[in-house]
């Protein structure tokens, strides 16, 4: 992967994953939704990246002649589905801890940036 691909991986798309991940907690979706939806943003990226920097798609390696090799194509795009979900189920956690102790501050407090606990329990 050349510093482009990584660039626009981890700046564009690595920003829209927080945002996903925000807006899945936000509404009290469960967290396999990050997965869903991270998959479909990462095939967005490789398609970006194949448009724009030449990059490898797997698409294209099934559809056309002249393609890249499908093993390569298909290596970034897990790659880049693995950045993604995890920008995502990482912003999903920090925004659900936030939610949880704003939300119910007479039963849940703080204990660090991805967790909550009861209150009175040590």
């Amino acid at each position: 992967m050349t510093f482009s691909l990584l660039a626009l991986t981890f700046l564009l798309f690595g920003g829209a994953a927080v945002l996903m991940g925000n807006a899945i907690a936000e509404t009290w979706r469960p967290w396999w939704q990050n997965i869903t939806y991270g998959a479909l943003l990462a095939i967005a990226a490789e398609f970006l990246g194949f448009a724009l920097f030449d990059g490898p798609f797997f698409i294209d390696s099934l559809v056309s002649s002249d393609g890249g090799p499908f093993g390569e194509a298909l290596a970034a795009y897990l790659v880049d589905a693995v950045i993604i979900c995890a920008i995502s189920l990482l912003a999903y956690r920090v925004t659900l801890a936030r939610k949880m102790v704003s939300q119910y501050p007479w039963l849940y407090e703080r204990t660090g940036l991805l967790g909550w606990r009861e209150k009175g329990r040590a």
